[in-house]
């Protein structure tokens, strides 16, 4: 859904030169959860938010202006340091992600009992719980 079909590593590029569909969903889905808490981000804060360095944030932010998913504008508090939103663009395309995957998950998970997807839901969630953050 993003354009590109390679998945590079931390500071390696796609096929594309672009930096991964996968940072770039993870940069649109904070952006949005920030947004829905009326706390707006900055490129720093970006960076924290998805676990990346500031030069990658700042190479992720670039990247998204250039495709319309995101904008920067002036922060309100210091004319010195800009904000970053979402676009229009940019929240329909992580809507297509969001209902791709979770119409993956459905499908995966059809096979399954209710007993099943209980067991694996809440072996699932212990994992996520326990994954390592920066």
């Amino acid at each position: 859904p993003f354009g590109d079909s390679a998945r590079p590593g931390p500071g390696r590029r796609g096929r594309d030169g672009s930096l991964g569909r996968f940072a770039r969903f993870r940069m649109l889905e904070a952006l949005a959860a920030a947004e829905a808490d009326d706390r707006p981000l900055s490129v720093s804060s970006l960076a924290q938010a998805i676990g990346v360095d500031q030069p990658r944030a700042s190479r992720l932010v670039q990247e998204g202006v250039e495709r319309g998913l995101v904008r920067r504008v002036p922060d309100p508090s210091d004319a010195r340091r800009a904000l970053i939103q979402l676009t229009a663009a940019g929240r329909s395309q992580l809507g297509e992600v969001q209902s791709h995957r979770r119409s993956a998950v459905e499908a995966a998970l059809a096979g399954f009992t209710p007993e099943e997807a209980q067991t694996f839901a809440t072996l699932f969630d212990r994992f996520v719980r326990s994954w390592p953050r920066p």
